[in-house]
C-alpha cells in the first residue's frame, strides 16, 4: 500500500486569504509517469475560455506549464528519486495576466502530496529548498545525452536522447558539412514534453555536432515548442522507426481523483 506524503507550507492568514481567491490547479491523483499530461491538460480546461478568444494564449499557457513541470521534475525525479509508477498530487495558484496574456504561478503556494514510503522529514526539507530557487530552476538547461543508434538510407543521423540514464526522447539530424547541421526533428518527454523542429546547428571550431545539438536540446523549456505527452511520444516514435529502433511504450493513463 502507498503511504502518503504531504508537502506542507505554513502560512500567515493574509496569505491563506489571497490563496483561496485565486485560481488553482489542481493535478488529481496521479501516476508520476503521466503528472506533466495531466497538469497540461487541467490547465488548458481551466483557461479554455481565453484560449479560444486569442490563441496567444494557447502559446502562453503552454510555456507557463513547461516552467512549472520544470520545477516538478526537479522535485520529484532529481530530488525525491520517486518511480513513475508512484502517486502524487499536485496543487499550486496562480494569478491571470489578461493584459500579458500569460499566468504566474504562486511558487509559494505549491502543495505536493507522494504516496510513496519517504520520510515526511525529507519531502519537506526537500520543497522548502526548492521553493527558494523555484524561479531559476524552471527555465534552467536540461542536461540531455545523446547515443546515435542509427543513420538513415539518406544519410541522416538518429539519436536516442537521455536524462539520468533514462530514454526520455529521440533526434534526428541532417550534416550538410563540417560546420553546420540541421536539426530535423526532435522530441523529449521530461522534464516536460516538448518538440523540437527545422533548428540550424553552427558547429564552431573544435566543437562538434553532438555538443551543439545537446546546447539546443538543453534549452527545451524557452526554445521548443511544449505539446502533449502523446504527441510528444507520436514524434519520438516517428523518428525511431526511421532506423527501426523499438518505439518508446505510452505512459500509462492517469488514476482517477479522490
Amino acid at each position: 500500500m502507498y503511504q502518503i506524503d504531504v508537502v506542507r507550507f505554513i502560512y500567515s492568514a493574509k496569505d491563506r486569504i489571497i490563496g483561496e481567491n485565486m485560481p488553482r490547479l489542481s493535478s488529481g491523483l496521479v501516476i508520476a509517469g503521466a503528472y506533466a499530461d495531466k497538469i497540461r491538460r487541467t490547465i488548458f480546461a481551466q483557461l479554455r475560455d481565453y484560449i479560444k478568444k486569442n490563441r496567444d494564449w494557447g502559446q502562453k499557457v503552454a510555456f507557463a506549464v513547461a516552467q512549472l513541470n520544470r520545477v516538478l521534475y526537479t522535485l520529484l525525479v532529481e530530488q525525491l528519486k520517486i518511480d513513475k509508477g508512484d502517486v502524487v498530487r499536485i496543487r499550486i495558484d496562480y494569478e491571470i495576466d489578461e493584459s500579458a496574456k500569460n499566468i504566474v504561478w504562486k511558487w509559494d503556494s505549491i502543495n505536493v502530496e507522494v504516496f510513496r514510503r519517504v520520510p515526511q522529514e525529507q519531502v519537506d526539507s526537500v520543497v522548502k529548498q526548492l521553493v527558494s530557487i523555484a524561479r531559476e530552476v524552471a527555465v534552467a538547461a536540461v542536461s540531455y545525452s545523446l547515443i546515435k543508434i542509427g543513420e538513415t538510407f539518406d544519410g541522416d543521423i538518429v539519436f536516442t536522447v537521455t536524462l539520468d540514464g533514462r530514454d526520455v526522447g529521440a533526434a534526428i539530424v541532417t550534416p550538410v558539412n563540417e560546420t553546420l547541421a540541421v536539426l530535423k526533428r526532435g522530441g523529449v518527454v521530461e522534464p516536460t514534453p516538448a518538440i523540437f523542429e527545422k533548428v540550424r546547428l553552427e558547429i564552431p571550431t573544435g566543437s562538434n555536432m553532438e555538443d551543439v545539438l545537446k546546447n539546443v536540446l538543453a534549452t527545451v523549456v524557452q526554445s521548443a515548442r511544449h505539446v502533449s505527452i502523446d504527441e510528444a511520444i507520436k514524434i519520438i516514435n516517428a523518428i525511431r522507426d526511421r532506423v527501426s529502433a523499438k518505439p518508446m511504450p505510452k505512459y500509462e493513463e492517469v488514476e482517477e481523483e479522490g
